[in-house]
């Protein structure tokens, strides 16, 4: 089984990052052949400043490796440094449907957000995505919840090119976390945890240090009443509950047990403790492997030469099939 998922290079990783993809990466490694990227060229779809996102590359490249992430064990890549994701994304967009991308969830949500221009890259963005992963023929995609509609494109985009053209590429399937797949801000419950458009104070970082974590818990949003359960009118509490499940391992209905006649102060405590000792290993990490980015850049090149050749082979079956540019050597020989 092959495994392909890319990242955002763009903010700082948070929790909700953590549990519902990061940890997935890392567990992919053992279940198959695992296809990583950072995804710089979906960053410039936004806004940006060249010297931040350079940074922010190495920021999430030492984030990853910290977190288990090993190159030996799978390839682990930065986009922009394979030029076949760009050509493959034009050439799916002949079987793309315009219609399919006006509805997209995450273009109306950043292009509201824009107060001068709303570009065409962010208008394409899911067909890059598609691209990213279709190249190397994935039959599986980590990610979290809110992706669940962008895969569900991808699988779109796969199937009538496989109709129009010939069978060529894989129909790859989402594995998206039971437990953790859509971690909320700890201020505002009902809004995905984002460094981008949540709270600061809701916003848990994979690098803040345990004082700061614990702070953010106790001044956790919870509910009325005091029982602690999920139900739809204690998304503050369930939402709790939803992160010390991910960060133990445990079932949602052990938390609730253990929890039982508890009050929320120490119950926001006791999470608070678990998600602290949870990040620290991959904070003492971080700051060793980020200060090197020499080493940074050489995993990324040899990555990038590990994926180089799968894709291009893609490109070529893609090429061949749509009729664009020479004929392969195999038709010009039976001519």
């Amino acid at each position: 089984m092959r495994i392909f998922s890319g990242i955002q290079p763009t903010g700082r990783k948070h929790l909700g990052n953590y549990i519902g993809a990061i940890t997935q990466y890392v567990a992919g490694q053992d279940r198959g052949d695992a296809i990583y990227c950072i995804v710089d060229l979906h960053a410039t779809s936004v806004p940006y400043e060249p010297a931040d996102l350079r940074a922010s590359v190495y920021d999430t490249a030492a984030t990853l490796l910290a977190a288990g992430l090993d190159p030996d064990r799978c390839i682990f890549f930065r986009q922009g440094d394979v030029q076949e994701h760009t050509e493959l994304c034009w050439l799916l967009c002949s079987v793309t449907a315009y219609g399919d991308l006006n509805r997209m969830n995450q273009f109306k949500e950043k292009s509201g957000a824009q107060r001068e221009l709303v570009s065409a890259s962010l208008f394409l963005y899911p067909v890059l995505q598609a691209a990213d992963v279709l190249a190397y023929q994935a039959d599986e995609v980590p990610v979290g919840e809110d992706q669940r509609q962008h895969i569900e494109l991808m699988r779109d985009i796969a199937l009538r090119f496989n109709a129009r053209f010939g069978k060529t590429f894989v129909v790859p399937e989402a594995r998206i976390p039971e437990v953790g797949a859509r971690i909320m801000d700890l201020q505002y419950p009902d809004r995905k945890m984002s460094t981008t458009r949540g709270s600061e104070q809701g916003t848990v970082l994979l690098l803040d240090v345990p004082s700061a974590i614990a702070k953010k818990f106790r001044s956790a949003v919870t509910d009325s009443g005091k029982e602690i359960v999920r139900a739809p009118d204690k998304p503050g509490v369930s939402n709790l509950i939803e992160i010390l499940a991910a960060v133990r391992g445990i079932s949602f209905d052990t938390v609730e047990r253990e929890f039982e006649g508890s009050g929320y102060g120490a119950f926001k405590q006791a999470v608070g403790d678990a998600v602290a000792d949870y990040l620290t290993p991959v904070r003492d990490r971080f700051e060793a492997l980020r200060a090197d980015e020499d080493a940074l850049e050489e995993i990324f090149e040899q990555g990038a030469a590990k994926a180089r050749p799968i894709a291009a082979d893609t490109l070529a079956d893609v090429r061949e099939a749509m009729g664009v540019g020479p004929r392969s050597p195999a038709v010009r020989h039976r001519q």
